[in-house]
């Protein structure tokens, strides 16, 4: 990530105290976007690090659906909470000629042959990588 230009970066995975972190990091400024892929089980976290006015782009609940939302933190700080979902096809073709016009590239882990899937799958599951899995057919 920091070859893409991430100045800090937090594990979750490594750091339970992740939010900690990341307002040590900012000298209790907070940041201003969080892209939250934990859903309920870490959005009370998510509130705390990100600042006044900052964004929460919600794109995942890998922590489960169950969980209490306390909604105040939203409106003292004013942050923008926004859902991201997959989409309409009308929104998958934008999306792509977005990419296109603006030559964006994907960073691809590793690319597995059709016959490796399951292998390919593995790596998924372990979370061990970083970037895109792909499955060549």
């Amino acid at each position: 990530m920091k070859e893409l230009g991430l100045a800090v970066g937090v594990n979750y995975i490594t750091n339970s105290e992740w939010d900690e972190e990341v307002l040590r990091a900012t000298a209790g400024h907070g940041v201003d976007h969080v892209i939250e892929v934990g859903g309920a089980g870490t959005l009370e976290k998510s509130f705390r690090v990100v600042r006044r006015g900052g964004t929460i782009s919600l794109i995942g609940v890998l922590s489960g659906f169950e969980g209490t939302v306390d909604p105040l933190p939203v409106l003292l700080k004013g942050i923008r909470l926004q859902g991201i979902y997959v989409g309409s096809r009308e929104m998958f073709e934008a999306m792509n000629r977005a990419i296109a016009v603006h030559r964006m590239r994907p960073v691809i882990d590793r690319v597995f042959p059709f016959t490796q899937t399951r292998e390919a799958l593995k790596l998924m599951e372990s979370a061990a990588h970083f970037g895109k899995i792909v499955i060549a057919l």
